[in-house]
């Protein structure tokens, strides 16, 4: 697993973070109290549904409401640990990059980012009417925005070795590195193959790190704002 080192950098109010964690425990609980079969229907009512690049898909994504799945599907899970996962890595990564992005800005990330994973990933998905739901695009932007905010950072390591655990650190560009090469292969072949959208945890992924490297200048600026500069 991976475990945030802190930095000694000035603390400012992170917000949107505790938000978007509150907001998925709160949409899976919701959920959770329909019997298995309302709870069927509201998935496939709000989550995103696969076009492919049939024909078809034209009309399938000329419909407003489907537009709408994109988000919507970003706070829906199949089960706890679906959503423990998600929301394991949101803190990890995203408390981070929230401090220096500012959380309007790391809202747009998650929502933006999210949305454009599963679009990615709908379109990946060849087979018609396929359901696509979690944040792991969306927390994959996160990871991908990291990347890019802290490209020298180290990240702890916890390793099982026999009956102990070891603590080390690793640079982060070389663990989340290995963990993007991993969502490539697993997005053709691996666990769980054809039931996992791998492929918005790619798409998710590229575009957090080319949304942080174009607001970086931003991001910049509002450091030397709240600094004093």
């Amino acid at each position: 697993m991976f475990v945030s080192i802190p930095t000694h950098a000035r603390p400012t109010l992170r917000w949107a973070t505790p938000a978007l964690f509150g907001l998925l425990w709160l949409a899976y609980l919701w959920a959770s109290v329909y019997p298995d079969s309302v709870r069927h229907d509201l998935l496939l009512e709000w989550g995103t549904l696969s076009g492919g690049l049939a024909p078809g898909s034209v009309l399938h994504w000329s419909q407003p409401e489907n537009w709408l799945r994109l988000l919507s599907a970003l706070f829906l899970h199949a089960d706890w640990a679906h959503l423990l996962g998600n929301l394991v890595f949101l803190l990890i990564f995203g408390l981070p990059a929230e401090r220096v992005m500012g959380p309007w800005r790391f809202l747009a990330l998650f929502l933006v980012g999210g949305a454009f994973a599963n679009f990615a990933a709908a379109l990946a998905i060849g087979t018609p009417d396929r359901l696509i739901i979690g944040a792991s695009g969306a927390v994959s932007a996160i990871i991908g925005a990291y990347l890019a905010l802290f490209p020298r950072a180290r990240l702890g390591v916890v390793l099982p070795l026999g009956l102990f655990l070891e603590f080390v650190r690793a640079p982060a560009s070389l663990l989340i590195g290995i963990w993007a090469l991993l969502q490539v292969v697993f997005a053709y072949v691996g666990p769980a193959f054809g039931t996992v959208a791998w492929a918005a945890h790619v798409a998710g992924f590229v575009f957090g790190a080319v949304f942080a490297l174009a607001s970086r200048r931003a991001i910049a600026r509002r450091l030397r704002r709240l600094q004093g500069y």
